[in-house]
């Protein structure tokens, strides 16, 4: 892709409005564009990382074994009276009527519209288990939004949804989503730690959030250091398996966030030196609430005997436009974003350094065909700004590589590569620099 025909809007300055890193770099690297209050357009570059996300997000879920369906945001008001949440939601819920008088809500979660789903399509015990789940745009009408995309009014969110026979093939369905969602966040270049947190609004007596510890994070957690250095399940995880091991050794260690926190246990548990008290950011979370909305939405099945079960339910949230915030919270430095390889939006930046040379622009035009050729994705700043701005843009949009073709060096047969995350810089020959970043991509 060539710069001079992409639309990226970057701002030299930061904008006023915005409050922390993410904010300020997002809007700065014409990621995204406030279009009203906690309501943002997905530009270009910002959509590349949003499908990147996504992708990452499919695969692990599918994995795993879920299934992906879409379901409408706007939702009937009476699947919710029918769960007795419509009332008590709270104004958070948009709320609206169609031409005919019919109540409608902006869906800001569909665990009665997937039940409604389920009911009508499983009646026997043998259609179980099912996991259901899409990734869909949501909205909830918070009071004050802010700090851009992490607490945004619309949102793109996964939300799955697990229905089984009873509490044990629940659990394990809990387990399952819990170890896929250690290797989701870790896929994306992030660590996630699974701490023990409230059920909100959703229902039920077990959840975990998922929390990317960062300074500027949005609420206070307490956690034993060592789980820091626990290792993310393999990629030929079985999840037929028996996955409590796993789960056990994440949740043996104390993390919370500071709603569920027990300051006694957090100090009778966790040894001084390894006591940790910092900030972080939900990124995803996971719940088993039983029969929470099978009872009042009689969702059951029928059984050999002929009796009726009502179903057992779970469900898992990730914040795939917050993930986008968050990962810029957790990596970036005084230049600019600095994404990890796997949700970057281009893999390398190509920086023509003599705008109007024709050698160097023959050079950059025949390395970004040769490395697109090879399955990399590259941005070619061809544009007639100078060097010096393009660089500033390069390491502002945060590319993994970029690679600099300038007059002196191609007349000495090499181009300068550029690691983005260490900052490591050296000379190649110009006949080196394609192998070298297919080799350093992985593709």
């Amino acid at each position: 892709m060539r710069l001079s025909r992409y639309f990226l809007p970057t701002l030299k300055d930061n904008p006023a409005e915005a409050q922390i890193v993410s904010h300020r770099l997002m809007l700065r690297a014409g990621l995204i564009r406030q279009e009203a209050a906690g309501i943002y357009a997905w530009l270009p570059l910002g959509l590349r990382v949003l499908k990147r996300i996504e992708r990452i997000v499919r695969e692990e879920m599918d994995r795993a074994g879920a299934v992906e369906i879409l379901m409408p945001t706007l939702q009937l008001a009476d699947l919710w009276r029918e769960s007795g949440r419509y009332e008590a939601y709270g104004p958070e819920m948009l709320r609206l009527r169609d031409r005919h008088e019919r109540e409608l809500l902006y869906g800001p979660t569909n665990e009665e519209m997937v039940t409604e789903i389920v009911r009508a399509g499983v009646a026997s015990w043998r259609d179980l288990p099912r996991n259901l789940y899409q990734i869909q745009w949501k909205f909830r009408d918070e009071q004050r939004p802010r700090f851009g995309v992490m607490r945004g009014r619309e949102f793109l969110m996964k939300d799955g949804y697990s229905f089984d026979l009873d509490e044990d093939a629940a659990r394990r369905s809990y387990r399952r989503m819990f170890v896929a969602y250690l290797r989701t966040f870790a896929r994306m270049g992030i660590r996630a730690i699974p701490m023990r947190a409230e059920t909100g609004p959703i229902g039920g007596d077990l959840s975990h959030e998922f929390i990317v510890l960062a300074a500027t994070g949005e609420s206070d957690v307490y956690c034993d250091r060592r789980v820091l250095d626990l290792a993310i399940p393999a990629a030929d995880v079985d999840y037929d398996g028996d996955l409590e091991p796993i789960l056990r050794a994440w949740t043996s260690l104390y993390a919370a966030t500071s709603d569920v926190h027990d300051a006694a246990r957090y100090e009778a548990e966790v040894p001084e030196a390894d006591r940790l008290r910092t900030r972080g950011i939900e990124v995803g979370q996971v719940f088993y609430f039983g029969t929470r909305y099978s009872e009042p939405m009689r969702a059951v099945v029928t059984l050999p005997d002929g009796s009726a079960r009502r179903l057992h339910g779970g469900s898992y949230g990730i914040g795939v436009s917050r993930l986008v915030g968050a990962i810029v919270e957790a990596s970036h430095d005084e230049a600019g974003i600095v994404w990890p390889a796997a949700v970057a939006p281009f893999d390398v930046g190509i920086v023509d350094a003599k705008a109007g040379d024709a050698a160097t622009a023959t050079a950059c035009a025949e390395i970004a065909a040769r490395l697109e050729a090879n399955g990399l994705e590259v941005l070619l700043d061809d544009t007639d700004a100078r060097a010096g701005a393009k660089f500033a843009n390069m390491d502002l949009i945060g590319l993994p590589w970029q690679v600099v073709v300038g007059p002196r060096g191609l007349a000495a047969g090499t181009v300068e590569l550029k690691h983005r995350a260490s900052g490591e810089r050296r000379e190649l020959p110009l006949d080196e620099v394609v192998a070298t970043l297919v080799e350093a991509v992985g593709r």
